[in-house]
């Protein structure tokens, strides 16, 4: 992205990748090359991210499998965080664990009580290659472990047991979205 532009702004909204398809169940590839076609992928998931009114987004969930995520999401103080990072890492998750609503746009429509610690760092890289590191508290901690999740290939759905699994597999096989999922 160049300086002082709107991310997203030149990007193309994609159609978004659905509980059950494959690409949400693998991991996904390291970035290699940081050129242009990384560059309009990054455009691509904030235009799509913010179609979708998501606050982050992950490239698996656009069908793409590289480790890259968008975010732009607010942390528990209403501070804005924007940015993405390619080839993340999720290198700190600690702090009190905490358990909230969850949802994804991969599960449109859902959201279960998920638990995640209030506290994430994570280390990458920029779509040019420099190296990043992202902190993030509270609501923005759930969204860096959250987008992480997806790069390897696990969605929130497979944190939950017992009746909220239960619960959030039943609303699964009503949605009507649903294409042979769980």
């Amino acid at each position: 992205m160049r300086h002082g532009t709107i991310p997203g702004a030149r990007g193309r909204v994609r159609p978004l990748s659905l509980l059950g398809d494959g690409v949400l169940h693998e991991p996904c590839r390291e970035v290699t090359d940081f050129g242009a076609e990384l560059a309009d992928l990054v455009e691509d998931l904030f235009a799509t991210m913010y179609a979708a009114q998501g606050v982050g987004l992950a490239a698996n969930q656009i069908g793409v499998p590289l480790r890259v995520f968008v975010y732009d999401c607010p942390d528990d103080d209403d501070v804005r965080h924007l940015g993405h990072v390619v080839n993340p890492r999720l290198v700190q998750a600690d702090g009190v664990v905490v358990r909230g609503p969850e949802g994804c746009l991969s599960l449109p429509g859902l959201e279960a009580g998920t638990e995640r610690h209030d506290h994430a760092v994570v280390e990458g890289r920029t779509v040019t290659g420099e190296p990043v590191t992202v902190h993030g508290t509270g609501f923005f901690a759930r969204c860096l472990q959250h987008e992480c999740d997806h790069l390897e290939g696990r969605v929130y759905a497979d944190h939950l047991t017992g009746w909220r699994k239960r619960r959030l597999d039943r609303q699964i096989s009503r949605a009507s979205w649903r294409r042979g999922a769980v």
